[in-house]
């Protein structure tokens, strides 16, 4: 009987990407066996996620009302920044000063509105006691960081608790609460010892200036603490706890809570939205969504509903009597694996099916993981697979090796593809080397098919 070859695709392939990928394979393969029948399997629109409701659980696909969401994804991106940079709103103080914060951001009033107009020569500037007052938290035996409060001990003299009635204790609270205290002394020092902490204090001539660089300074700290405690990944603080925290920071510093429209704020607000990544995907979240669905949504739906597919690729491969090659794209392999472990494992092999060819497939990993649908983790091969010619390429992330994951198995085989293209594009560049069809041919000459 005549040789088949099974061509069955891979993640996100629907109809147009199909044909195209097919004729190629097809074209490649009957050059080779000009005897043997090349067919698809095409299960994309099929067996192939789609977003049934219309996309309606994305939020990025509807536009709230008036605009909803737009204050807290300026305020993500602004804490963004300051993570990746706790001393850039001191910076644009140390640098731009007051006047040019002011001009920059169009939102202060007439020159000189906010300059002292008794400072005198000679006179410390009010940034100054501020950064007495952060230098102060920062002594080994200040109170800048207390004592955790002890819940056993006794109550004050106006009755029972007083949970955080002083500073200090709330303050030391909210550190331990959050995973931040390790790291918040370092965090002070690193503010207080810097150059942009003490160049923004020099330029705080007058009171309101004074009270806009505390909050800088408390943001910077806690800025500081946040980045390092999620280094470790020991962070655990929501944006309400780390506000309180600023606003705590800020009272020890002699200013007030952030005061909306503070010049430094305002214009690290508008650089926050324009550099860093969280507002374009906020923008972008919807079309991503829909982007993503063909490719990741292939692969959760076959996760939890392959049964489907695998029935339709066993119809398939069994439809014509004789010897068939499977060759297997990425999920398609996963599937054709799941399909032929579990045949052989429960019923016999799948009749016809003399060799497999997984191209950039992650079988070999999900068996590694324990999350290959066919065979637990740590099992081998069944009796009744067939030979396996696993072929990869060390630029596509998504291919990896089998003969390690079935070690002493003589029906696994790896090869390697050199595509000499980065990823993404080198998980789809198989198909034009010639040296995978080299190795298909060197694998149906060892299988003795044909």
């Amino acid at each position: 009987m005549a040789m088949r070859f099974l061509f069955v695709h891979g993640t996100g392939v629907r109809r147009e990407r199909h044909d195209a990928l097919f004729a190629l394979v097809r074209e490649r393969l009957a050059a080779r066996f000009p005897g043997a029948a090349v067919e698809s399997c095409f299960w994309g629109e099929r067996f192939g996620a789609s977003m049934g409701a219309g996309g309606v659980s994305v939020p990025g696909l509807r536009t709230g009302p008036d605009g909803a969401g737009d204050a807290d994804a300026a305020e993500a991106a602004e804490w963004g920044l300051l993570l990746a940079d706790p001393l850039c709103e001191l910076r644009v103080l140390a640098e731009a000063g007051w006047d040019t914060a002011r001009a920059a951001d169009g939102s202060g009033g007439p020159e000189g509105e906010d300059d002292d107009p008794f400072a005198m020569p000679g006179i410390r500037a009010a940034g100054a006691r501020v950064l007495d007052l952060l230098d102060h938290l920062d002594r080994p035996d200040a109170a800048g960081l207390p004592h955790r409060p002890d819940p056993k001990a006794p109550a004050g003299p106006d009755g029972p608790p007083d949970p955080g009635a002083a500073r200090g204790d709330e303050l030391a609270s909210l550190l331990h609460g959050t995973g931040l205290a390790p790291g918040f002394r370092a965090a002070l020092d690193t503010v207080a010892r810097s150059e942009e902490a003490a160049r923004a204090g020099e330029r705080a001539t007058a009171e309101p200036q004074a009270r806009e660089l505390a909050t800088a300074l408390a943001r910077a700290v806690a800025a500081a603490a946040l980045a390092a405690a999620a280094a470790g990944a020991d962070a655990d603080c929501t944006a309400a706890e780390r506000d309180r925290l600023v606003e705590l920071l800020t009272a020890r510093l002699g200013g007030d809570a952030r005061v909306p429209g503070a010049r430094a704020a305002a214009v690290l607000g508008r650089l926050a939205m324009r550099v860093t990544t969280q507002p374009l995907l906020n923008a972008r979240r919807g079309a991503l969504t829909v982007g993503a669905t063909p490719a990741l949504g292939d692969i959760l739906r076959y996760q939890a509903r392959g049964a489907g597919l695998r029935a339709f690729l066993h119809e398939r491969i069994t439809a014509v009597p004789g010897p068939t090659v499977l060759i297997g794209h990425s999920l398609g392999g996963i599937a054709l694996v799941d399909l032929l472990a579990l045949e052989a494992a429960t019923g016999g092999p799948v009749p016809g099916a003399e060799l497999l060819v997984t191209v950039g497939s992650q079988a070999p990993y999900l068996h590694e993981i324990g999350a290959l649908t066919a065979l637990p983790p740590g099992s081998a091969l069944p009796y009744g697979f067939p030979r396996w010619l696993n072929v990869y390429d060390r630029q596509d992330v998504l291919s990896y090796l089998a003969a390690p994951v079935f070690p002493g198995d003589p029906r696994v085989t790896d090869h390697e593809v050199s595509s000499r293209q980065p990823f993404p594009a080198s998980h789809s560049a198989y198909w034009k080397q010639p040296s995978l069809y080299e190795r298909i041919e060197q694998a149906v000459t060892e299988a003795g098919i044909g």
